[in-house]
């Protein structure tokens, strides 16, 4: 007798659907298992077969074979655990046929529980584009499931509930859709922009970068404040769409580093530490492709801290996702493509001992060692960086003062205004802030009067810029004029955006 139980593949953050047939006959007992299963997939025998046993059903003592089809396609992961439990139940005629209108997915375990597995919210969603809408996944996986709409998901917890699932012994609920709202309500970062004394340059900057979507970099003393600055950058932000969480849920279902929500609802802020290898920024892996930092910022904020201290191959990598908000990935078995649409916020010293420049403390570095720490940073890396601050220490009369600095509440509704502005922009081209857009968008939206085309010729033969740094700066000043709700860049806009580019790294 032959059965056949749907199951889902999954690779990078895409699904593929999975057939599994198991076929028992008369022979030499044996149980093989075909169809190009991994490692994690051909150990999933030893696990089928103590499931099944301590769940009160009979393993059958046959011939066995489970194909995986189709045969082409590599099976990875523990998902398929499952199906095949319960296609070999159906085709020992313990259960009765499964069907093809349900989607099975979980790992067992050897006493029948059902353990949760990662990528479950990439997979429903490719599943119900297929035109599935039948779910049966792990009791631990209900919370990310759940915010799909248009399914019946029923979360189970061993492989005896699936059982009488199908045998119809016992009636299960689905699991209830749940609120994107109510989940994003219930959360906060834990820092406010009201908690930085001073640095009215630095506060500007970071308001210009949100607005526009660029990227930032803070340089400055030890202690000057820029890791709180940076970590104020998500709470003036926009709020997530659902379609955003979506995606950014995906990705972190496959990292397997979701929480017990089962969704992201806010913005994500990442800070890998400096020791951080290319593989674990940009993502990769031998046996499975798994996202790296930049794509887990997606959406959100990557967070450089020390950036001189980061590997020099390792900030290379860089380069290419900042300009195409993607990145794919390509190994022997095949290539993935994950999103990687990041601000990205980074901070450094000036020099080694830090203090170079500042006005309340004393550097103490040789001028060849401040040029060799800051040549650390490549001019092309530095290059698409739009906007760079040079911020100082703070006086104690700030941070003892009681006046009351504005909330992060209060710079986000300017934010949102801009990004409002740039929206409608926007809205025949496919992007949605200042920082994305191409040359040709740049010539329609951001001409140029013959005084800021005079000023910002001044700044680029002056400061020695390149053609990239141009764009970038027409860019910002469009950013500074929509926050200003100016429908036209004017010079003092250009000056502005010009003297956020004035760091010279080979000093």
């Amino acid at each position: 007798m032959i059965s056949k139980v749907m199951s889902y593949a999954l690779w990078g953050l895409e699904g593929a659907q999975v057939e599994i047939e198991t076929d028992i006959n008369k022979g030499m007992v044996s149980y093989d298992l075909v169809g190009l299963p991994d490692a994690a997939v051909k150990e999933s025998r030893e696990r089928v077969r103590s499931a099944i046993k301590n769940s009160a059903l009979s393993f059958p003592v046959s011939k066995i074979t489970v194909n995986l089809a189709p045969a082409d396609l590599k099976k990875e992961g523990s998902q398929y655990d499952l199906p095949i439990a319960l296609s070999v139940l159906s085709a020992s005629g313990q259960l009765p046929p499964v069907g093809e209108d349900t989607v099975y997915l979980g790992e067992l375990a050897l006493d029948g529980r059902l353990r949760p597995i990662a990528g479950i919210l990439p997979i429903l969603i490719s599943a119900k584009s297929n035109g599935f809408r039948r779910f049966v996944v792990p009791y631990e996986n209900a919370a990310e499931a759940s915010y799909i709409e248009g399914v019946e998901v029923y979360a189970l917890g061993s492989l005896r509930e699936a059982a009488e699932f199908i045998s119809g012994a016992r009636a299960f609920a689905p699991v209830e859709t749940r609120s994107f709202e109510a989940a994003r309500a219930v959360r906060n970062y834990g820092a406010d922009l009201s908690l930085v004394r001073g640095q009215k340059v630095a506060k500007r900057a970071l308001e210009i970068a949100v607005a526009g979507g660029h990227n930032l970099l803070f340089i400055g003393p030890p202690g000057a404040g820029k890791t709180l600055l940076a970590r104020c950058i998500p709470t003036i932000m926009p709020d997530m769409t659902f379609s955003e969480a979506l995606e950014v849920t995906k990705i972190h279902s496959v990292a397997g580093e979701l929480s017990e929500d089962g969704i992201v609802a806010l913005r994500p802020f990442r800070t890998p530490h400096h020791t951080a290898t290319t593989v674990s920024l940009c993502g990769g892996g031998n046996a499975r492709i798994m996202p790296g930092e930049i794509s887990k910022a997606h959406k959100g904020v990557l967070f450089l801290d020390e950036l001189p201290e980061y590997g020099r191959n390792t900030l290379e990598s860089l380069r290419q996702p900042l300009e195409d908000k993607k990145i794919t990935i390509t190994r022997a078995g095949g290539a993935v493509t994950f999103p990687a649409d990041f601000m990205l916020c980074a901070s450094m010293n000036p020099c080694p001992c830090g203090n170079f420049g500042s006005a309340y403390r004393q550097c103490t570095c040789t001028p060849a060692q401040i040029q060799r720490y800051r040549s650390k940073i490549s001019g092309p890396l530095l290059d698409r960086i739009d906007i760079q601050v040079e911020v100082d220490g703070v006086k104690y009369d700030d941070l003892a003062s009681e006046e009351v600095e504005e909330t992060s509440a209060q710079v986000k509704e300017r934010v949102e205004r801009a990004r409002a502005i740039g929206r409608e922009r926007f809205s025949d081209d496919g992007i949605t802030c200042n920082a994305a857009m191409n040359d040709i968008q740049l010539k329609k939206y951001c001409r140029l009067s013959r005084e800021c085309e005079s000023a910002l010729k001044s700044a680029y033969e002056s400061l020695n810029l390149s053609a990239r740094a141009r764009s970038r700066i027409i860019k910002v000043a469009r950013t500074i004029a929509d926050i200003e709700c100016c429908s036209e860049i004017l010079p003092e806009h250009i000056l502005e955006a010009v003297s956020y580019r004035s760091y010279d790294a080979s000093k």
